[in-house]
């Protein structure tokens, strides 16, 4: 645990009394997803359809998996040490470039968005195995993330060269390969599997790093609806009423998310038998969540481009799944932090589904307005069961 770098800084991070503290360098490196967020959120606006519905998907577990990975390597190794702070700058270079080129990422940019994904991805892993000493607990479970990077990297470079229909395939196998790994211990043959049992982390950090994602992703439903009235011609009525039942909507996920105490979230994951598992269901969990905004994102500039007009189709399901998937995510969120039945958040996923069937026959703005409705009572439902509990 004394492992230094070059300038005296060690380069594990030691915990005080058993928190540890997110650093400025985090904080930098979530700037990057301000914009990579967005970036993936105009995709999909612009791609209303089941294909772009799954090259949206893809692109989006690309990079929450670029910054889950980066969030692993931060609670376990010091962010301040002068190489690491060298890899996170270098790692928040290439996730630019990934946003940069995620638009046109199924079309002519492609090869640039599996080089850069792939050097971020495999640059990472492999400085840990090199700074690690021979004799470090962490040195086989990074060898074998290494492994799965290099196996996803070769999907990401060959899909490059397909096809976009192809690409998406390859593309969405080499999410899976880093998805899923983790499930069954990064097992490679000769170099066998982790055990969850063994990863040491701190929760404080965890649920902080998290917390902070999610009020990166809550930015840019807010971007949507001030971009949206900026475009707008003439602040009428209904427009003033969709962006109002918009931001109305921003505050019911950030309160539906943050009613769920961050004490609880933190006693969660410090007191369960087997922390390492519990952290990595925190970030499979948050990929649904951030997912959701990232949709709901998406039918707030539908919704302030017509208020009036009726939705169907595509984008009558992306106003519907948005939340659906917030409220999925959520509902997880709250059986694992809790161990109770997330009954309000079942109750709301009900609702949104006899929403989603009457929604043929009405306008964007009622729509979004009994659908925040929902999300508002839910989410008031929820704290207040927080509170009784508490």
């Amino acid at each position: 645990m004394g492992f230094q770098n070059q300038i005296g800084r060690p380069f594990i991070r030691k915990s005080e009394n058993g928190h540890v503290e997110v650093t400025t360098e985090e904080l930098f490196f979530d700037l990057i997803y301000v914009f990579l967020v967005t970036q993936i959120s105009h995709g999909l606006l612009h791609q209303l359809g089941w294909t772009g519905f799954l090259q949206t998907l893809v692109l989006w577990f690309a990079a929450w998996l670029g910054w889950q990975y980066t969030g692993w390597v931060t609670n376990w190794f010091d962010p301040r040490s002068a190489s690491l702070r060298c890899v996170l700058f270098a790692s928040m270079a290439l996730a630019l470039l990934c946003g940069a080129a995620a638009p046109e990422a199924f079309g002519v940019r492609g090869l640039d968005f599996a080089i850069c994904y792939t050097v971020m991805q495999v640059g990472r892993s492999a400085f840990v195995v090199a700074k690690l000493p021979e004799n470090h607990a962490l040195l086989p479970n990074y060898k074998r993330i290494l492994g799965w990077n290099v196996i996803s990297g070769v999907f990401w470079i060959v899909g490059a060269f397909c096809s976009a229909d192809e690409r998406l395939v390859l593309w969405g196998a080499a999410v899976l390969c880093e998805y899923v790994s983790p499930m069954f211990g990064f097992w490679l043959p000769f170099l066998g599997r982790s055990h969850t049992s063994d990863w040491t982390i701190s929760g404080s950090h965890l649920v902080e790093r998290c917390q902070l994602f999610v009020m990166v992703a809550l930015g840019e439903t807010i971007m949507a609806s001030g971009l949206s009235m900026a475009r707008a011609e003439l602040w009428t009525t209904p427009v003033l009423l969709g962006f109002f039942i918009s931001f109305l909507c921003t505050i019911a996920m950030w309160w539906l998310y943050f009613g769920t105490s961050t004490k609880q979230a933190e006693h969660a994951i410090t007191h369960s038998s087997d922390a390492g598992r519990l952290g990595a269901y925190f970030h499979y969990i948050h990929a649904i969540l951030i997912a959701g905004i990232i949709v709901t994102a998406v039918g707030m500039d539908i919704l302030l481009e017509n208020p009036l007009e009726v939705v169907s189709g595509p984008a009558l399901l992306a106003m519907v799944l948005g939340p659906v998937l917030y409220l999925s995510g959520s509902g997880i969120y709250h059986r694992i932090v809790t161990s109770s039945w997330p009954i309000f958040q079942l109750i709301g996923l009900a609702c949104f589904s006899l929403l989603f069937l009457l929604g043929q026959s009405l306008s964007a703005l009622t729509l979004a307005g009994i659908g925040t409705l929902l999300l508002l009572g839910v989410a008031w439902c929820v704290e207040r069961q927080n509170k009784t509990r508490i």
